[in-house]
């Protein structure tokens, strides 16, 4: 047998189907096609020799029912049916029927279709076999991968009427390659107490009558436009954990009148604006920032840009052109394309008068790892990574629930390499590899991550990738240098 041969024979030999109950090391996967299910018992009904195994194209159910201890009482029938399911997906096998005298006479003699259809197994019950040996193989699907093996009983009375129905689980089966073990990376708590800065910024558009800076809040829309405000404000002032910083309120001009009145207009309404907000509750004076903008322009040119304007571009132009002023701008607009600045007078213009608010807030540090699990749960965008880290560092790496911590930590997180690479590991052990890569991309280039990246080629198949990846952090990391081992030995490659 040549060297090819020799790998091909290799690699058949690792993607052969194991069945087990527990994780199997890599060694025993290679010797191992499936494993038997112990004995049990149901409805007093001893099962032994419950099997199920792969061969190829066809998944292989097998079990012997011993039937005379099963116990039919009245004319009834009972249909056994072994069902194989995962999710919404399921095979039903042929079912095995036990009927009373006069119901085999009804359903048989008569010339009936059995119960369970035309690929049961019938069985008068007082002339039942003492055991049957069931075993039957269907083709197989890729969903069977993870599917339990359940054994369905239906009890029937008179007229096809459905007594009784139950279903218990005998086996769960699942096939595997050769697997390397996960290899988490070490978060580092050194900065926990660093300071926490958040901000939520809006937007609100108060009515003020023509030329007007005063706040008239029932006037037009104002009670929604100055509730949304104070909704903001309230949803970080009313929390225990956190202290408001600064608030910044920014107000815009629209383009319409001179840049002076405009001027005037932003300044005023925004200081209007603050004084508003001061009254409601009481805040110093310092707490409050403003800044104005007389002109929205950049809000103009946004519309303009993404609209169907006839003179778009020649719009656009105009807006661009730093050598004119604001006012001398906006009159030839409207001189040059008087139809559409009338609608943009009328339909934007409006718009592009708003206060812009930011609030800024510190939340404060958290050291309690019981505290921080509950607010991980409820309000995670509360803590920071280090935080999160205090928490994975009193978890057992791989648990479901570490997972869960580094999945927050790189969705709330995005950047961070170690949240990433955790999180990599998490997905792959969800068989989720497409997110695991996504991760991936974002775990840098540490030794950690390369590994990471190895066992991913593996789930892929791609065992020489594997390799070169596994052997290019064998010095560092011990898991990589015994999964650079085992796979030389699967592809029958000899380390120098």
């Amino acid at each position: 047998m040549d060297l090819i041969d020799k790998k091909i024979m290799r690699l058949i030999a690792v993607l052969l189907s194991v069945f087990s109950f527990t994780v199997i090391s890599a060694q025993e996967q290679l010797k191992r096609q499936y494993a038997e299910v112990k004995d049990t018992t149901v409805w007093d009904m001893p099962l032994t020799d419950v099997s199920v195994k792969r061969n190829a194209d066809f998944m292989t159910v097998g079990m012997d029912l011993k039937l005379k201890d099963y116990k039919l009482n009245g004319d009834k029938v009972t249909v056994f049916r072994p069902v194989l399911k995962n999710g919404k997906n399921s095979w039903q096998l042929n079912p095995v029927g036990l009927y009373s005298r006069i119901r085999y006479i009804q359903y048989l003699r008569d010339g009936k279709e059995p119960i369970g259809g035309e690929n049961e197994m019938s069985f008068r019950y007082s002339k039942r076999p003492d055991e049957m040996v069931f075993n039957q193989s269907v083709p197989y699907a890729e969903w069977m991968n993870g599917a339990t093996l359940y054994l369905e009983r239906c009890v029937y009375g008179c007229c096809h009427t459905l007594l009784e129905e139950e279903m218990i689980p005998l086996a769960r089966w699942y096939e595997t390659t050769y697997m390397p073990a996960y290899h988490y990376a070490a978060p580092v708590t050194n900065d926990a107490n660093r300071e926490k800065i958040r901000e939520i910024k809006g937007r609100a558009y108060i009515d003020f009558p023509v030329n007007k800076t005063e706040i008239y809040p029932e006037y037009r829309n104002n009670p929604t436009e100055l509730l949304k405000i104070i909704a903001t404000i309230d949803s970080v002032r009313n929390d225990e954990d956190v202290t408001i910083k600064q608030i910044t309120i920014k107000g815009y001009a629209s383009p319409e009148s001179s840049w002076e009145n405009n001027t005037r207009l932003a300044k005023g309404r925004t200081s209007t604006l603050k004084q508003y907000v001061r009254n409601l509750y009481n805040f110093d004076n310092n707490l409050i920032a403003t800044d104005y903008e007389p002109e929205d322009w950049a809000g103009l040119r946004e519309f303009v840009e993404s609209s169907g304007l006839e003179h778009r571009k020649e719009i656009l132009a105009i807006i661009d052109d730093v050598t004119i002023a604001p006012d001398p701008k906006e009159a030839q607009i409207k001189s040059l394309y008087p139809e559409e600045y009338a609608f943009l007078l009328h339909s934007v213009y409006p718009s592009l008068r708003h206060s812009d608010y930011t609030i800024e807030y510190t939340i404060r540090n958290f050291y309690d790892p019981d505290l921080i699990r509950k607010i991980m749960k409820e309000a995670p965008q509360k803590l920071s990574l280090e935080e999160m880290y205090i928490v994975a560092k009193s978890l057992e790496p791989g648990s479901e629930e570490y997972n869960e911590v580094f999945e927050t930590a790189a969705r709330m997180y995005p950047n961070d390499e170690i949240a990433n690479l955790n999180a990599a590991n998490s997905a792959m052990q969800r068989n989720d590899l497409a997110g695991a890569e996504k991760y991936l991309e974002k775990a840098g280039n540490s030794d950690e991550a390369i590994y990471a990246k190895g066992v991913l080629a593996v789930r892929n198949g791609e065992y020489e990738k594997a390799l070169e990846l596994f052997k290019s952090v064998a010095s560092s990391i011990p898991e990589a240098a015994k999964a650079a081992f085992d796979i030389s030995q699967i592809l029958d490659i000899s380390e120098e």
